[in-house]
């Protein structure tokens, strides 16, 4: 399908967008519907995968919706809300408003790709692009003029380097590690059991399928390792037929800025909080959304505003949610005791996650977690 719709590589471009996966796709749609003529290229061909957790949370199915993009629409399943596990105790919540949504990422790219060739964006895949300067872009040994260009090349992006736009504000990382097993989904819900120093986050993909992530800071430890510490799961899984196992990383990066001159960049090069979130797929939607108006207007500086702001929830709940993320007796203590006054008081986790998906402000963690504090001391 791909290979019969790819365009070649023009003379000159408004927009040329370098990486194609879904934040690139995501800010060439949003260009391409701003008018501008857009060119997106990639050294990989479809379909194009990662490790990820392939679920989507309601804002995110919301900001996708924002480019013309219904997720509602792909093969995914509807998932109606989270549940934290740790031990024997687990909390459990439905989203305020709307559901999430599990997708295959070979799935959300192709969808992604086609509503890109509909609105008109040139795609070139297996193309090799080496720097970017004044004039444009190079690519394929010749020169590709561009009014601007936007980096959209993954967390280890080459265009943040080439920009000068490498100076980070933070940097931390951890450790994922996916497979797929071919069950039925025992739950409505996105699940995330808590382990001594890791977790694993289990979405349904399909109505026999789920997707499985660890996640660690451990870069040696593998899911057939981790999931004798969660007995529960590994018996669930334990007659399942289950794919291979991929690899990546999970970055909380923060960068001090996300453009230069004409340089631009979104999605996980413009900076990532941790997959503990799962807010990674929504804020690119945002980042591409923004960055077309900024575009628009001729003013990256608007693009870098609107960039810190996106990333302002996001980041908080990371830190938030990484606090149970420890090692030893203490921290097993802490995270029984907060998931058992949560259980205890279901209306705490509710409110957690209606501000986890943007239905409520973050000041009101103040009373939410004073509240919880209590809980946890009269359990």
């Amino acid at each position: 399908m791909f290979d019969s719709m790819a365009a070649g590589l023009p003379r000159s471009t408004d927009v040329f967008v370098i990486g194609g996966g879904p934040a690139g796709l995501a800010a060439a749609i949003a260009a391409r519907r701003r008018g501008f003529d857009v060119t997106l290229a990639d050294c990989s061909v479809p379909p194009i995968d990662k490790a990820c957790g392939e679920g989507i949370m309601p804002d995110g199915v919301a900001a996708a919706r924002s480019l013309g993009i219904d997720l509602d629409d792909s093969c995914g399943l509807p998932f109606r809300g989270i549940r934290f596990c740790e031990g024997g105790e687990s909390v459990g919540a439905s989203f305020p408003r709307g559901h999430g949504l599990g997708l295959r990422r070979t799935a959300l790219h192709q969808l992604m790709a086609s509503h890109a060739i509909d609105a008109g964006v040139r795609l070139v895949w297996g193309v090799n692009v080496t720097g970017i300067g004044g004039e444009g872009v190079s690519a394929d040994g010749r020169l590709v003029r561009a009014r601007w260009i936007v980096g959209a090349d993954g967390g280890n992006s080459p265009v943040r380097r080439w920009a000068g736009l490498d100076e980070c504000e933070r940097n931390s990382r951890r450790y994922g590690f996916r497979r797929h097993y071919l069950v039925e989904p025992w739950s409505e819900f996105m699940e995330i059991h808590w382990g001594d120093g890791c977790q694993l986050y289990i979405t349904p993909v399909a109505a026999g399928e789920i997707c499985v992530v660890l996640i660690s800071r451990d870069p040696r430890l593998r899911l057939d390792d981790a999931l004798p510490r969660f007995p529960y799961v590994a018996e669930r899984l334990s007659r399942a037929p289950a794919s291979r196992e991929r690899g990546g990383v999970s970055a909380s990066r923060r960068l001090k800025s996300v453009c230069r001159g004409r340089v631009a960049l979104a999605g996980d090069a413009s900076g990532s909080v941790d997959a503990i979130t799962g807010e990674g797929l929504c804020l690119l939607f945002q980042h591409a959304v923004s960055l077309a108006r900024a575009l628009e207007a001729g003013d990256l500086a608007l693009y870098q505003a609107e960039h810190r702001r996106i990333g302002r929830r996001p980041g908080f709940m990371a830190d938030l949610m990484l606090l149970l993320d420890r090692r030893g007796r203490g921290a097993h203590w802490i995270r029984r005791r907060a998931i058992g006054a949560m259980a205890s008081e279901p209306r705490l986790f509710a409110r957690m996650l209606a501000m986890h998906v943007g239905e409520l402000a973050p000041f009101d963690f103040v009373a939410n977690g004073l509240s919880l504090g209590w809980h946890m001391l009269t359990l």
